[in-house]
């Protein structure tokens, strides 16, 4: 469903004030969504769908899932996450798994950027050079 321009300014109007300190609140995102629900403004199907379609990018961005061959021990997972919030900014959801295939290394994936510095992926990279 296209929403009109006027909706998508409500709505980011809405999504900024569900902001407390460039991170998302839930809270406020639920009540900005009962407050539109309750007022029923005009245009407000595309209001709420296009806020949706904020939220949804914005926990995309601020979600992190590392990989690894083996699970990462307590000090490794806390040196990532300070450097990952130092370069991403504070909200971050850090998700870790394991992966033997990798063979070595990590691969790190924020949002859209994805690191991949395993040994799996250079070993592809030399494949691709044959």
């Amino acid at each position: 469903m296209k929403s009109s321009k006027l909706a998508r300014r409500e709505a980011k109007g809405l999504f900024r004030a569900s902001l407390v300190n460039g991170v998302m609140d839930e809270n406020r995102v639920r009540e900005a969504f009962r407050l539109v629900i309750a007022q029923k403004p005009r245009g407000y199907a595309g209001i709420l769908s296009h806020l949706e379609r904020l939220v949804k990018l914005e926990v995309v961005r601020r979600s992190a899932h590392v990989e690894s061959p083996v699970e990462l021990d307590a000090e490794m997972k806390a040196k990532l996450q300070a450097s990952l919030t130092k370069t991403y900014g504070p909200g971050l959801t850090m998700t870790f798994g394991s992966n033997p295939a990798l063979l070595g290394g990590l691969r790190i994936k924020v949002g859209s950027d994805v690191y991949d510095g395993s040994v799996l992926a250079r070993l592809n990279a030399l494949q691709e050079t044959f």
